[in-house]
């Protein structure tokens, strides 16, 4: 299962170099912040369903979190295909944009259709772009050591994962969930300027001048490719999986009895396990092979939901050693994918293959 990467610029490759390291610092730091809130959103849903909408039922306030999940994989369709004519820097500056007005309107929101568009809409929209040209920036610095410099950026937003609840968790109480949310809005905005500093692009000089209208629409025929449908398929599935526990695990906690402040904790040991699971499977799939990790990590996934949470019942310890194992072993679903999908891409149309993926992805 092993794919030699097709790349039509080897040459025009510098593996790293100050500008690519730069460009993983930056990533590095934008998506920190800029997947915060990603990272953290069963905080979100924890104390939005038990505070300002716990008069409405559990199956409409997930529509909220289920609309930012879609968008932020969805968007990438069009980003996908600008960022590969016109580079990230407009693509970064946009996203952050709209990341830090998500933050501030949220603590205005107080009816339903409120958060509807400021989470949901503002918020996944946002995430989308920060969650996108970082790691296709990446992808145009290095091949051979891709996995490990993806991971490594990758694991900022683990960090993110586990600084944004505690904040939120600290804070809400003392000073109210509004000055709160702007609080980690104003993390998020000093997070995000080195990203839109220093991500740039490694482009080969394009031929045509004028991009005409076809450049910037979605691709949908590079799913001919079969492997590249069957990778699409199989990353479908883990994500749909993949958010389940990520955005549930608070409230599975709250209502299994677990006090409010260790089951807001359960998302930071997930991310706290995710950080070394974003990073380490990246440098071990550079030496045998981005696939082969990847279904080694799910299987540990796999293993996880059906071994500790599933028989957990509601048992501290076994959450806590659940929320840690899973957040390991999922790491690399966010990390991997995108390499895995270089892999069957030329560079320069790197932008437009992954984002293509994640766009069928975005309904699970």
């Amino acid at each position: 299962m092993h794919h030699e990467p097709k790349i039509p610029s080897q040459a025009s490759c510098p593996e790293g170099g100050l500008t690519g390291n730069l460009v993983v610092l930056g990533s590095f730091s934008a998506i920190m912040g800029g997947l915060g809130l990603m990272n953290s959103i069963g905080i979100y849903q924890a104390w939005i369903s038990t505070h300002q909408l716990s008069h409405i039922s559990e199956g409409q306030i997930g529509w909220i979190f289920g609309i930012y999940n879609f968008l932020v994989f969805f968007c990438g369709i069009q980003i996908g295909p600008i960022f590969d004519i016109k580079g990230p820097r407009m693509l970064m500056w946009f996203g952050s944009s709209l990341l830090v007005v998500a933050f501030v309107c949220m603590g205005f929101c107080y009816e339903y259709w409120h958060f509807l568009v400021v989470i949901g809409i503002l918020g996944g929209m946002g995430t989308s772009f920060i969650f996108i040209v970082p790691v296709a920036s990446i992808g145009h610095f290095f091949i051979k050591r891709r996995g490990a410099a993806t991971g490594l950026a990758l694991a900022g937003g683990s960090i993110g994962g586990v600084i944004f609840p505690l904040v939120l968790e600290n804070l809400a109480p003392k000073i109210g969930f509004a000055w709160a949310s702007r609080v980690v809005g104003l993390i998020t905005l000093i997070l995000l300027i080195p990203g839109c500093l220093l991500v740039k692009a490694n482009f080969p000089p394009k031929v045509s001048s004028k991009p005409s209208l076809k450049t910037f629409l979605p691709d949908l025929t590079i799913l001919k490719d079969p492997v590249l449908a069957l990778t699409t398929i199989g990353v479908f599935f883990i994500e749909w999986g993949f958010f389940i526990p990520l955005e549930y695990i608070a409230s599975y906690s709250i209502a299994s009895g677990i006090s409010p402040k260790l089951s807001y904790l359960m998302v930071v040991f997930l991310n706290a396990g995710s950080f070394p699971g974003r990073w380490l499977p990246g440098i071990v799939a550079d030496r045998i092979g981005r696939m082969n990790t990847l279904i080694s990590t799910n299987i540990l996934c796999l293993i996880a939901v059906l071994g500790i949470w599933m028989p957990a019942n509601g048992n501290v310890v076994a959450v806590i050693i659940f929320s840690v194992v899973f957040g390991f072993a999922s790491g690399s679903n966010i990390s991997l994918v995108p390499v895995c999908v270089g892999e069957l891409c030329p560079v320069e149309n790197y932008g437009r293959y992954y984002t293509t993926v994640y766009t069928i992805v975005a309904f699970g």
